[in-house]
């Protein structure tokens, strides 16, 4: 994958909300501790490209055991959030079947660019590379200030 952003998310009004926590509950199960995508911003109209939000925040369980003194967002947790991000895609297309759980089966050329810590915001953003009714797989970036701080390729698949 590249080092350039999947879209161009300087044309995107930023303090968008596309879909709410609320709404985002309706298509991932995740909750608590683990629900690691706040909003959508923005999607476009067939669901194949989306940009998401994750506020890094200070309070979070992780903070006070990955690296004390200097917290920085596990990766594991990043490639969470754009697996979260990269499934409500799939599952808000128009011809999704939403059906059936959908389960995260492969995380391909992941690559670590920055550091992210409390306080951050964490831009997701997901790119639709295949659909099928009971598979994904999705090209995904985070972003912090503009700058690529993780990138992967993400699978899906409905179970």
């Amino acid at each position: 994958m590249a080092a350039q952003p999947l879209f161009d998310i300087s044309r995107i009004d930023l303090s968008q909300v596309a879909m709410s926590p609320q709404r985002i509950d309706q298509f991932n199960p995740h909750r608590g501790h683990m629900r690691q995508l706040d909003h959508v911003i923005w999607m476009n109209e067939d669901a194949t490209n989306g940009l998401g939000v994750k506020y890094v925040r200070d309070d979070e369980f992780w903070v006070p055991g990955h690296i004390p003194g200097r917290p920085l967002l596990p990766g594991v947790l990043m490639i969470e959030a754009v697996a979260q991000l990269c499934s409500l895609l799939h599952q808000v297309r128009p011809n999704a079947d939403r059906s059936r759980f959908l389960g995260f089966t492969r995380c391909d050329k992941v690559a670590f660019r920055g550091q992210v810590v409390p306080g951050d915001t964490l831009y997701l953003l997901g790119h639709e590379i295949s659909f099928r009714p009971r598979r994904f797989v999705s090209n995904a970036q985070a972003m912090v200030d503009g700058n690529i701080v993780f990138e992967a390729t993400i699978t899906g698949m409905a179970m």
